[in-house]
């Protein structure tokens, strides 16, 4: 019996991100890691050299040597490599965020269609076994708070936290309540860089859902957390340490009674249950759990939330953030 065929891939970009879907790409079975791509050639050497594969500087030297891509150069990039890589005839896993407008979005999204490829998008806590572990018991909740905080990194810094951490929560939410979203109040400040460092948004869904959420890339310590209400029971993620707790009203009255149940959850890394999305996409040509739709979604709501900001700074501070209330985020355009 012969054994299925492994699927080329390559990274292009080999920064941290690429970095680390090199390294899962090695460990996967089911893909053969063939080249690593990026323009300084020292960096896709090194890379290339811990994890495999041959080293290039220019995407066109794919061409007929692979099957699908991690593209995790940086965001002002994503739409122009993506879109080459797609016409190129490879399947595209893109990192989030997809690209630093929705027209840009958009044209990842048509060339994908175009010419019949996949386009997955790297929301990679979708893959959280802390969220997978909730999805069954999830039952119309109505109220979130959501906490994504770290210490300051010089890595993504291209980008606002809005861009960078808040909108996984924001995809997350997405996802979970599956609703429009009709208001959005948001406030956000500058701290240590010319873009918006800390941020706090209030969503409110058209089913009545609220969500508070909160991402800040300025914090003395990492948290990762989520915590939402429904009927008689409370659940609460830890995105960190990748588990759930559900608090459910056992017996209700003056005196309750609570029953503590830790939900079940598969000990995998995101990113490895990412990239088996993303190669079982590619091998069976089924739709990814992150389609490029899904992306140009929480990229729209993150449009939002900056808008908001930006509205908030022009409202109560014009002269003190001239630059925040101008738009530290220009190329983002209004959802159409």
């Amino acid at each position: 019996m012969t054994e299925p065929k492994k699927i080329r891939v390559a990274v292009v970009g080999a920064g941290e991100f690429g970095r680390n879907h090199a390294r899962v790409y090695r460990e996967l079975e089911g893909a053969e890691l063939v080249a690593i791509v990026d323009r300084d050639a020292a960096r896709a050497a090194q890379v290339a050299a811990e994890f495999g594969g041959q080293p290039f500087s220019d995407i066109e030297a794919l061409r007929g040597r692979v099957d699908a891509v991690s593209l995790a150069v940086p965001t002002v990039s994503h739409a122009e490599a993506g879109v080459r890589l797609l016409e190129m005839g490879l399947d595209v896993l893109v990192e989030k965020p997809m690209a630093v407008s929705l027209a840009e979005a958009d044209a990842l999204i048509a060339a994908a269609e175009r010419c019949s490829h996949i386009l997955q998008v790297g929301h990679v806590e979708r893959f959280n076994p802390a969220l997978l572990a909730i999805e069954p018991v999830i039952n119309r909740p109505l109220f979130f708070e959501v906490h994504r905080l770290g210490v300051f990194t010089p890595r993504s810094l291209d980008v606002d936290v809005i861009y960078d951490l808040m909108i996984h929560d924001l995809d997350i939410l997405l996802s979970i309540v599956r609703e429009p979203v009709i208001a959005v109040a948001a406030v956000g400040i500058p701290v240590l860089t010319d873009k918006v460092d800390i941020a706090h948004a209030r969503l409110e869904f058209a089913g009545g859902a609220v969500a508070n959420v909160t991402a800040s890339r300025v914090s003395t310590e990492r948290v990762r957390k989520m915590r939402f209400f429904q009927q008689h029971e409370y659940i609460s993620l830890d995105y960190a340490r990748r588990d759930a707790l559900r608090v459910r009203v056992a017996r209700p009255g003056p005196q309750p009674e609570f029953a503590f149940e830790k939900l079940a959850a598969e000990p995998v890394e995101p990113l490895r249950a990412e990239l088996l999305d993303f190669l079982g996409a590619v091998a069976t040509r089924r739709a990814p759990r992150v389609s490029g739709t899904a992306g140009r979604a929480a990229l729209a709501l993150a449009v939002r939330v900056m808008e908001s900001i930006q509205e908030h700074a022009r409202r109560v501070q014009p002269n003190a953030l001239p630059g925040l209330a101008a738009g530290l985020f220009p190329d983002v355009r209004k959802p159409q």
